[in-house]
C-alpha cells in the first residue's frame, strides 16, 4: 500500500519514532515531483497533542534534511490520522473491526475495486470486509487504500 520511496522513508523514521513513544501510521507523498508535499501521519497510545505533532514535525523534519528524499523543495506535514484514520498494516485492520470502512482494491474482485462496508474480520494475511450484503476478502497486497468512515455521534 506504500510506494517504494514511502516505505523507505517509513523505514528511515520509524526506529526514532518507536523511541520516542509515536507511531507511524503512514505516509503519503503527493503533489507534483518538483516540489512534493509528504504527509506523515502519527499516534500515540494516548493521542497526539500539539506539543506531540510540533515535536515530531521538527525531529522528522532534520531527519529528512539528512536523507534528502528528493532533490530541490519539498513540504513535510505531520498531522493526527484524524477521524477518517487510514488502515495500512494487518493490526491496523485488527484494531478496525467491527468498524465501517472503504477500501479499494489494485484490481477488481467479484467485478469491482471499491468496498464500502464493515471490516468483519482481519488475519496476518486477508482483509474481510462487508459490503452490500456481501462478504469479500481482499488479500493487503490487492489494497491501494483503505480507510475508517469516521462517525461522530452527538
Amino acid at each position: 500500500m506504500l510506494s517504494a520511496k514511502e516505505q523507505s522513508l517509513l523505514d528511515a523514521l520509524a526506529p526514532e519514532a518507536c523511541a520516542r513513544g509515536v507511531s507511524i501510521v503512514t505516509i503519503e507523498i503527493v503533489g507534483a515531483s518538483r516540489s512534493p508535499v509528504i504527509r506523515i501521519y502519527i499516534d500515540t497510545d494516548g493521542g497526539v497533542t500539539f506539543n506531540e505533532l510540533t515535536e515530531a514535525q521538527d525531529w522528522m523534519g532534520k531527519m529528512l534534511d539528512e536523507i534528502d528524499p528528493f532533490p530541490g523543495a519539498y513540504v513535510l506535514e505531520v498531522s493526527s490520522p484524524g477521524i477518517d484514520r487510514p488502515l495500512r498494516t494487518p493490526e491496523h485492520f485488527q484494531a478496525a473491526i467491527g468498524q465501517k470502512a472503504k477500501i479499494k482494491a489494485v484490481r477488481s474482485l467479484e467485478g469491482r475495486k471499491h468496498f464500502k462496508g464493515t471490516i468483519a474480520d482481519a488475519s496476518p494475511d486477508v482483509v474481510v470486509i462487508e459490503a452490500d450484503g456481501e462478504r469479500f476478502t481482499l488479500a493487503y497486497e490487492d489494497i491501494s487504500k483503505a480507510n475508517i468512515i469516521g462517525t461522530i455521534e452527538f
